[in-house]
């Protein structure tokens, strides 16, 4: 299992938007002095009735937080975190630069999100995550890392793509071993669907990136399946299928443990076509 993956039988995903009851604005618990004290997602504390019209992709299961991600998460929010808002995010503003972004789906607990940050200083980078632990694990290491180009969005991936990234600002859009779902009566609850790309391609730049990976094989058949179905983007295969795993994409110890014993793993890149 891939250290971004969560699964369980009672939560599916759907497509952002079209929902009957505006949702709660507050998102974010502060104490008497303005430090972090909790995420609310919109998941976990809409009315029964929303959350049963919505299949998402993951579960929320929290986990204890250590010492360390609690201690980054209430001292440093600040300096990372984004709060969720219902509106377009002023990502300028946000990095007070100009300069090509990169949008990550569920990063896990950080650490390849924070090292390409470190990589690639001339990026910003915004990762998204509804796990609590995760996210504070990534701020501490940004912290020790001591990074001013990426900010973590601690809410669920559907609502933040649709409310708050603008068209045309994403440079690289990441997806990394998302759950696989791998009965075969809970692949609707895969996230990379048509659907899916309905919410993301707008949101690419000219000739942006998708950037997919994944280790589980038949998850890698559908990616492939889906996208080259869409005439909006093209696969930058050469052969038209999978990837070579580009440098800029870390090779996790997960990941090298899986190589070793025989496992693949799939990338795919597909890029947004110019318009005519």
């Amino acid at each position: 299992m891939s250290e971004n993956t969560a699964s369980d039988e009672n939560d599916v995903f759907a497509a952002a938007g079209n929902t009957e009851k505006e949702l709660p604005e507050i998102v974010r618990e502060l104490d008497e002095s303005g430090a972090y004290v909790r995420h609310r997602l919109s998941s976990a504390d809409a009315e029964k009735d929303y959350r049963n019209r919505r299949i998402k992709s993951f579960v929320v299961r929290e986990g204890r937080l250590t010492a360390g991600q609690e201690h980054a998460l209430t001292e440093y929010w600040k300096a990372y975190g984004i709060d969720y808002q219902n509106r377009p995010l002023d990502i300028t503003g946000v990095f007070g630069r100009t300069a090509p972004l990169v949008l990550e789906i569920g990063f896990g607990m950080g650490k390849s999100l924070v090292e390409m940050a470190v990589r690639d200083s001339g990026r910003d980078f915004i990762g998204i995550e509804v796990h609590t632990p995760g996210v504070g694990a990534c701020i501490m290491a940004a912290h020790e890392a001591g990074i001013s180009n990426l900010r973590v969005i601690h809410y669920d991936a559907v609502d933040v793509i649709g409310n708050m990234i603008p068209d045309g600002a994403v440079d690289r859009l990441q997806l990394y071993f998302p759950d696989p779902w791998h009965k075969a009566r809970h692949n609707k609850r895969r996230l990379v669907k048509p659907d899916f790309l309905d919410l993301i391609i707008p949101k690419l730049s000219p000739n942006g990136i998708i950037h997919m990976a994944t280790d589980w094989e038949p998850y890698a058949q559908q990616m492939l399946e889906v996208q080259s179905a869409d005439p909006r983007i093209e696969n930058l295969s050469p052969d038209g299928t999978y990837a070579e795993r580009p440098d800029y994409r870390p090779l996790t110890k997960f990941e090298a443990r899986g190589q070793r014993l025989g496992h693949g793993v799939w990338d795919l890149l597909f890029r947004k076509k110019q318009c005519s």
